[in-house]
């Protein structure tokens, strides 16, 4: 249960309280729980859009958007922000790179790349809300998760001593598959609009975990939460576009 909480704690703006501080084998346990707070948040989501009722579909986006945004406690779009700036501004050099993310400080290229994110998800659910899909609200945040889970399992973690660190060294790897797979066959189970999501998750994931590799040599905490939200969103515009 500790691991579970763990994760909803570092996730999300919800009350949760530890009574201590995680031994570094518990934070690495509640990797295998990111999908469910994802799959929580959706529940949360659908729930609010249900409530919402007949409300006008650009309104309804809104609210969402905004509940999604302060749930997470706008965490990982801090970290699509870091990233942004890190990658632009590193020209090419990984050490310039990881000292920039570092950086707390935000540029234009971070508050543009926010702005452009945030309205492609806007203007996603605004479709999706038109069409009736409620269904994608329990989607998106699960394989936005999903997809932290998977880059962790599958590359180097390069910042010692990064929020990161005790997740990548303690994950308990052959769980972390199995969760994983379980995953993906839901997504195939789903039928249509499964496939479509879980092949623009795969899609993106790919590419930014080759980016990443090829620059850094592995992931940080910020570019995890950087493929998270470049993940939902491109989910969300995959689904409006082609669901």
């Amino acid at each position: 249960m500790q691991p579970f909480l763990i994760a909803l704690q570092f996730l999300t703006c919800l009350p949760v309280r530890l009574h201590s501080i995680p031994e570094p084998r518990l934070i690495g346990r509640s990797l295998l729980y990111y999908p469910l707070v994802g799959l929580l948040l959706g529940v949360m989501l659908c729930l609010l859009g249900m409530v919402l009722g007949n409300a006008a579909p650009p309104l309804k986006a809104a609210l969402l958007l905004a509940v999604w945004v302060w749930l997470t406690g706008a965490l990982h779009l801090d970290g699509l922000a870091d990233s942004a700036d890190a990658w632009l501004g590193g020209f090419g050099d990984r050490e310039r790179t990881l000292a920039i993310m570092k950086d707390p400080c935000s540029g234009p290229v971070a508050v543009a790349v926010l702005v452009l994110l945030l309205l492609l998800k806007f203007v996603a659910l605004c479709t999706l809300l038109e069409q009736g899909n409620l269904l994608m609200l329990l989607t998106v945040p699960l394989l936005g998760r999903s997809a932290m889970l998977g880059l962790f399992l599958t590359t180097p973690y390069v910042r010692p001593g990064g929020l990161g660190q005790a997740l990548a060294e303690h994950m308990p790897r052959s769980e972390a598959r199995l969760v994983f797979g379980l995953i993906v066959l839901a997504g195939v189970l789903m039928g249509a609009s499964g496939w479509i999501a879980l092949g623009v998750a795969a899609a993106v994931g790919m590419l930014v975990r080759r980016c990443l590799l090829r620059r850094l040599g592995g992931t940080t905490g910020d570019t995890a939460g950087a493929l998270l939200e470049l993940v939902e969103c491109a989910v969300l515009v995959g689904l409006a576009l082609l669901g």
